[in-house]
């Protein structure tokens, strides 16, 4: 069977105190000895949770840029936009040592000030809806794999999130990960994706959902 490539993506981490669906999420990912991509929100970053971001890195995963406070960036100033960005790239930064590459935008709400301000390519990605509470786990699966306006194929992006208290997440993923590499399917992370494609991270205007 010739070889797929896909790319997990979470979005809303790292937790909060007293919530672990991140690191629950890092155990799944561990299990199926897979990697993925988190893009974290950067006022939710601290001291307090830098550990699972460590781990995150330790395992292979890389770490993205999902804006400062989560707003709808697309109502913003040029100069709101850029701060939101920076700061969230300097929180990164100071634990990693690196730069993000991508960047998901809130809301996947998106406008010309945004692409002008931003420099990193601006990823979106095939949900499943997996952001609403009262979505089962069996429906999350049925939305992410069998989806007739986005089929599952070489080069898909998964957007899916491990906001606080998301146990449907993770129980979906443990699920969707076997089903899968069943279908031939090898995971790799976003900017991964992009090198094995032979696509050029730059930002382009487009908002990305298959590499």
């Amino acid at each position: 069977m010739e070889k797929k490539y896909c790319s997990l993506t979470f979005d809303d981490g790292p937790n909060f105190e007293g919530d672990n669906t991140m690191n629950k999420m890092l155990d799944i990912l561990e299990k199926h000895g897979v990697k993925a991509s988190f893009f974290l929100i950067g006022n939710k970053i601290s001291e307090k949770n830098t550990s699972v971001i460590e781990r995150a890195l330790k395992m292979g995963c890389d770490i993205e840029n999902h804006s400062w406070t989560h707003p709808n960036m697309t109502e913003l100033t040029a100069e709101q936009i850029r701060e939101e960005y920076a700061k969230t790239d300097e929180a990164i930064i100071k634990i990693t040592g690196k730069k993000p590459e991508f960047f998901r935008p809130p809301y996947i709400a998106v406008n010309q000030t945004m692409y002008d301000n931003i420099e990193t390519p601006f990823i979106c990605a095939h949900g499943c809806r997996d952001w609403e509470k009262d979505v089962s786990v069996d429906e999350r699966l049925k939305l992410m794999l069998e989806d007739e306006k986005t089929p599952v194929q070489d080069g898909i992006m998964f957007l899916l999130h491990v906001d606080d208290g998301n146990e449907k997440t993770l129980q979906l993923v443990d699920r969707a990960i076997p089903i899968l590499k069943e279908k031939g399917f090898d995971f790799a992370t976003v900017p991964e994706l992009f090198e094995r494609k032979g696509i050029e991270k730059k930002n382009n205007g487009q908002l990305w959902t298959v590499v």
